[in-house]
């Protein structure tokens, strides 16, 4: 990721987490219990809606989306411990995590299908499976123009993609989805989800 990016990252974002996401991401992690894994958690946005958990484990392979990190893994209200590694590549036993979070990160991990098969294993059977992330959607019109922007957009954000359908590989690797919830004209989908082993 660039050292750019990762700078911006944090100011282009505070609008959408006032008016909403904040929000949306308090209801999907403040009741989780036990040890989470959160999978690329970026410059920390999420750090300070934990409130339940005995620790969170947070991967992040950007070396400056990290050091931003650390003023909020000071002030978070449970114990947040930084990895360096991959969605792809998961330094952790089978079986490890209560539960596992993913915010805004399939859409630029290049290999998706491959950290949701590692998510997999390392959650316990049964564990919660949570995602909030932007997807594709079935609308024609703006369906292709979330298309038509992806190369651009993908160079621009470090790889994000636009037009992933993330729920549809979401339920191809393994996870039983139980709620859904869309947000911003369904471009931004809540998953629910549950580790079938």
């Amino acid at each position: 990721m660039s050292t750019l990016f990762s700078k911006i990252y944090d100011p282009i974002m505070r609008p959408l987490e006032k008016m909403r996401m904040g929000n949306i991401r308090e209801r999907l992690v403040s009741q989780q219990e036990g040890v989470i894994l959160e999978v690329g958690s970026g410059t920390g946005a999420n750090f300070s809606y934990y409130k339940n958990a005995e620790k969170v484990v947070a991967i992040e392979p950007d070396s400056s989306m990290r050091n931003q990190s650390f003023p909020k893994v000071k002030n978070a209200h449970v114990p947040v411990e930084l990895v360096d590694a991959s969605g792809e590549h998961l330094p952790f036993d089978d079986n490890t995590f209560d539960t596992a979070i993913g915010t805004l990160v399939l859409c630029t991990i290049p290999n998706p299908n491959r950290a949701l098969q590692e998510i997999r294993r390392v959650c316990k059977p049964g564990a919660p499976i949570l995602f909030l992330e932007h997807v594709r959607v079935d609308r024609p019109l703006l369906g292709r123009l979330q298309d038509w922007l992806t190369p651009f957009w993908k160079r621009l954000c470090d790889g994000c993609h636009l037009n992933r359908r993330t729920l549809d590989l979401i339920k191809q690797n393994g996870f039983r989805v139980e709620r859904i919830d869309k947000y911003y004209k369904d471009i931004f989908l809540a998953v629910d989800a549950r580790n079938e082993k």
